[in-house]
This record gives C-alpha cells, sequence and structure tokens, in this order.
C-alpha cells in the first residue's frame, strides 16, 4: 500500500510539475506573438509550444527527477526526517545537473526552479496523503489553467482573413517541382509554341464551398491534325490540398 501511494504522489507531482512550468513557458512566448502585425491562430500555437515543453519537461521529470526523488526520499527518512527544508534543497541542487552538464546558466537555473517546486508540491502532497485528502485538485487545477489561457490567447488572436480563389491558386501553384510548376499561377490562361505544338495551359477554379474551391489545370496541344488533352484536379482549402480527378495524356513535346 506504501509502495502504491508513493507511485501515486510521484506521478501526480510529475504531472504538476511539467503542467505548470510548460504553461508559463508556452505563455511568454506566445505573448511575444501578440505583438507581431498579425497574431492568429494564438490559441491552437499555445497549445503546440506547451505540447513541446511538456514532452521536454516531462521526460527529464519523469526519468531523473523521479529517480532523485525517491532517493532522497529514502535518505530523508533514515537522516534527517524533520528536516524537510534539506530535502527541498537537495532536490534544488540535484536540479542544477542538466544546466551544468551542458555549461548553460539559464538551463541550471531554470532545472533548479522545476527541482524546488517538485520538492514543495509533493512535500504537500505527502500531507495531503497522511490525512488521506484526494490529489484531485492537482490534476484540475493545470487542466482548468491551460483551457483559460487557451481561451484568452483565442479572444487575443485576430480573425482569419477570407481564403478566397485567388489564394487557393497560390497555395495550389506554389513552386514545388511538381506537374503545376508549368501553369499559369492566377486565374487564366497561357499560350505558346513548343516544338512546333500550339500549346494552351489553364488554371480555373470552381468554388463547392465555404471557402473550398476545386482548382482544375488542363493542358490542350495541337500541330496540324495532332491534338491532344489533359487535365487534373485538386480540392483546396485553407492549409489543404486534396486530388480529385485525372485525364493524363502524356504531351508530344518537352514541357
Amino acid at each position: 500500500m506504501e509502495v502504491e501511494s508513493l507511485i501515486k504522489r510521484k506521478l501526480t507531482v510529475t504531472f504538476v510539475t511539467t503542467m505548470i512550468p510548460s504553461m508559463i513557458l508556452a505563455y511568454f512566448y506566445i505573448s511575444d506573438r501578440i505583438k507581431s502585425a498579425h497574431p492568429h491562430g494564438l490559441g491552437v500555437d499555445f497549445l503546440g509550444w506547451l505540447s513541446m515543453y511538456s514532452m521536454y519537461i516531462g521526460l527529464i521529470v519523469l526519468i531523473y527527477g523521479n529517480l532523485v526523488s525517491v532517493g532522497l526520499e529514502h535518505l530523508q527518512k533514515k537522516w534527517f526526517l524533520n528536516h524537510i527544508w534539506l530535502y527541498v534543497l537537495l532536490h534544488g541542487i540535484f536540479g542544477l545537473a542538466n544546466g551544468l552538464l551542458f555549461q548553460e546558466f539559464t538551463l541550471a537555473l531554470s532545472g533548479m526552479i522545476v527541482a524546488l517546486f517538485y520538492a514543495l508540491i509533493d512535500r504537500w502532497l505527502f500531507v495531503r496523503a497522511r490525512v488521506q485528502k484526494s490529489y484531485k485538485m492537482f490534476f484540475l487545477f493545470p487542466v482548468v489553467l491551460c483551457g483559460l489561457l487557451w481561451g484568452y490567447f483565442q479572444i487575443m488572436s485576430e480573425p482569419l482573413p477570407p481564403f478566397t480563389m485567388e489564394d487557393a491558386v497560390e497555395f495550389a501553384t506554389v513552386d514545388n517541382g511538381t506537374v503545376t510548376d508549368v501553369f499559369p499561377k492566377y486565374i487564366g490562361k497561357w499560350e505558346e509554341q513548343i516544338d512546333g505544338y500550339q500549346v494552351e495551359r489553364e488554371t480555373a477554379v470552381q468554388e463547392i464551398g465555404n471557402e473550398k474551391y476545386l482548382i482544375t489545370f488542363t493542358e490542350r496541344w495541337n500541330k496540324g491534325e495532332v491534338e491532344g488533352f489533359s487535365s487534373f484536379s485538386y480540392e483546396v482549402e485553407r492549409g489543404s490540398l486534396t486530388a480529385s480527378g485525372r485525364e493524363w495524356e502524356e504531351p508530344p513535346y518537352n514541357k
């Protein structure tokens, strides 16, 4: 039962110690973006940076932090049971390790602060466990705080501008080494002679939904009685491009 309580307490501390510093770091990073010219999607960006920081901090706390803490707790029971301040201080000293390893003062200071926070939360939970109080608020508080910060950044975000036909064409014809590179990067036609063939290339757009478009690239050629045709389409939304259809015939000339 004691081992089960220890594991439950350490995992709870790991969650809190991971989430709170990660939210603080993500908050400061996104706050800087508010000063930029077009701060769109700040809430989504906040969650993205929170996830990144959480993975980094969480991995260190889960493995290194818990191993050190369990060891220090064992030593405390044997040698300094009534000296909680020493237990907390030793956590802070071990928290310096990552920064000292990479010779980075800021990293060392951050590690020490997180380790001290870990130790304080751990001792708080230890006292609550002795009087059989629940840990629920320690899970609920970071989740609620995260939701509030996400909502704040969403409110601070400027609404995205409309995604127009022209935007869709620009997105679909960006130079990326694909077959669309030779087609007009605007809605319209391009005509020229290639190897004696009269070639026409067209970029056409049809709105098929709210800010959703069907872009069709068509190529026609003729030379005397020889003529041909090929076409392919994409469904385009903001940040998304999906192949829709294709009628393909290989042109008899070098593009």
